[in-house]
C-alpha cells in the first residue's frame, strides 16, 4: 500500500560493511561468496561467477575452501535451458557458523540459535507479565534459555551473541544507558551477560553485541524481510513505546554511540501527556499502546495482545469509543510518519509490533494524516508495508549483528569451536 505513489526499488546492494583493509584478495573473494550465500541462500556456481565477476576456476577453489571450512555444501545441479553442463548448487550450511540471539523487551524475553544463512535452529520465548524486571532476573532467564538449547549449538563455531534491547544502548561501552519502559539505567549488560553465559558453556572471549531493538528490527527487515531490495527504509515498532530504526544507503543509522532515531521521543504535542522518559508530548504518548488503550477505555488490567484484541473486538461491534481511539491513534501515527519521511527520505516504512496487528484499521487514518504532513516529493517515493518477519524480526536482527565477525574473519570463527 503506497503512502504516495508506488515506489520503485533501486538495484539491490549488499548491506554488509566493506571488506577491511589489509585482507588479501583471496580473503576478499571468499567473503564475497559468504555474503551472497548468507543473503541469497542456495546459488549455482554459474550464478556466483556472474555476481562476483570471478572466473569459474576461482569460484571452484573458493567453494572448495568453504566446504572444507564447513560453511557450504553442494547438493544437486541447476537445470538450465540450452547447451552446457548443469551448474552445481552451493548451499550455506547453517551449522557451519552460528549466532546466539537475545531479545529483551517489556513483554517478552526470547533467545534463539541462528545459523549461517539465517536459519533458526532453536528458539525459546517467554511472554511475561508487564512489569519492571531487574537486569539480574532477565540475565538469569537468558542464561537458562541458552543453556536449555545447548545441544543445538554445542560444538558449532560461534560467531557471537547479539542482543536486542528496548532502550538506549551504548555500543561503545556495552551498556543499557536508559531503558525507560524496562526501568533500567546504566546497566553494564554486555559484561553481566558474558559472565552469566560462561556458566552455560559460552566462552568469555565470544563477543556480546548490544543494540537497540528497533535498530535490529530495521536491519532484519533490510536483509531478510520486507526491505530486501531497499537501501533506505524506516522500521517502526510499537509495543509499550515506539521504537524506530533507520537504514540509510544500505547501512544502519546509529549515531555516535547508538542513540540515533529515538523518534518515539520526538515532540509531537507540546500540551500532551508526560512520557516515561520524563518529557511531555512525545510521539509514543499519542500513538503508542498506552494512548490507544486510554482512549478506548480499556481496563488497566489488560495489556499487550489481549488489550489490542479487546480494542479490535469493540470496534468491530461498532463501539464508537474504540473506533474513535483507533482513528486518533492512526492520525498521530501518520503525523509522525510525515516527520520521519521528511527527515530521512526513505523508500519504505515497515510497521512491526502492535502496528503490524493493527495495520488494517489504522491504515486510512495514517494515510490521511501523512498526506497532510509529508513533503509531496518525499511522500511520492515511499511505500508503507507491514513487517514480513513479525515476532522474529528482533532475534533475526540480533543474529545478523552477531554474525558480522564471520564476514571479517571466517577462518578465525570456524576455528573457534565451542566444546563441552
Amino acid at each position: 500500500m503506497a503512502l504516495g505513489q508506488q515506489s520503485i526499488s533501486p538495484p539491490r546492494t549488499s548491506t554488509f560493511g566493506a571488506t577491511h583493509a589489509g585482507h588479501n584478495v583471496r580473503q576478499h573473494n571468499l567473503v564475497s561468496l559468504l555474503r551472497i550465500l548468507h543473503l541469497d541462500g542456495p546459488t549455482s556456481r554459474a550464478r556466483l561467477t556472474q555476481l562476483t565477476g570471478l572466473n569459474r576456476s576461482t569460484i571452484g577453489g573458493l567453494v572448495s575452501e568453504l566446504r572444507e571450512l564447513g560453511l557450504a555444501v553442494e547438493n544437486g545441479r541447476e537445470v538450465t535451458p540450452g547447451p552446457g553442463r548443469p551448474s552445481p548448487i552451493v548451499e550455506p550450511r547453517p551449522e557451519g557458523a552460528i549466532a546466539l540471539a537475545v531479545e529483551l523487551t517489556v513483554d517478552c524475553l526470547a533467545t534463539a540459535v541462528i545459523g549461517f544463512g539465517g536459519q533458526i535452529l532453536a528458539e525459546r520465548r517467554l511472554v511475561r507479565p508487564r512489569r519492571s524486571v531487574a537486569p539480574e532476573e532477565a540475565i538469569e532467564e537468558v542464561a537458562r534459555q541458552i543453556g536449555a538449547m545447548r545441544r543445538s549449538w554445542e560444538g558449532a563455531p560461534l560467531a557471537g551473541v547479539g542482543v536486542a534491547v528496548a532502550g538506549l544502548t551504548n555500543r561503545l561501552t556495552g551498556t543499557v544507558d536508559f531503558g525507560p519502559n524496562l526501568g533500567w539505567r546504566d546497566v553494564p549488560l554486555s559484561e553481566l551477560l558474558s559472565e552469566a553465559l560462561s556458566d552455560v558453556g559460552v566462552p568469555e572471549q565470544v563477543g556480546i553485541h548490544l543494540a537497540n531493538e528497533a535498530d535490529l528490527g530495521a536491519l532484519a527487515e533490510a536483509r531478510r524481510g520486507a526491505g530486501r531490495d531497499v537501501d533506505d527504509l524506516v522500521y517502526v515498532s510499537g509495543e509499550v513505546g515506539i521504537g524506530v530504526g533507520v537504514m540509510a544507503g544500505g547501512q544502519p543509522l546509529l549515531g555516535a554511540a547508538g542513540y540515533a532515531a529515538e523518534a518515539g521521543h520526538m515532540l509531537v504535542n507540546p500540551d500532551g501527556e508526560q512520557c516515561c522518559c520524563g518529557a511531555y508530548g512525545c510521539w509514543e504518548t499519542e500513538a503508542g499502546e498506552r494512548a490507544l488503550l486510554r482512549r478506548a477505555g480499556i481496563e488497566p488490567s489488560l495489556v499487550g495482545g489481549e488489550a489490542i484484541a479487546a480494542v479490535l473486538a469493540r470496534a468491530a461491534d461498532g463501539d464508537p469509543v474504540a473506533t474513535a481511539a483507533i482513528e486518533a491513534t492512526g492520525r498521530w501515527l501518520g503525523l509522525g510518519f510525515g516527520n520521519l519521511v521528511n527527515l530521512f527520505n526513505p523508500r519504505l516504512v515497515v510497521l512491526g509490533g502492535l502496528y503490524h496487528r493493527l495495520f488494517e484499521p489504522l491504515q486510512p487514518f495514517i494515510c490521511a494524516a501523512f498526506s497532510e504532513r509529508a513533503l509531496r516529493v518525499s511522500a511520492d517515493m515511499v511505500e508503507l508495508v507491514v513487517s514480513e518477519l513479525g515476532d522474529e524480526a528482533l532475534l533475526i536482527g540480533a543474529a545478523e549483528l552477531a554474525l558480522t565477525r564471520l564476514f571479517e574473519d571466517p577462518v578465525g570463527v570456524v576455528r573457534c569451536t565451542v566444546t563441552a
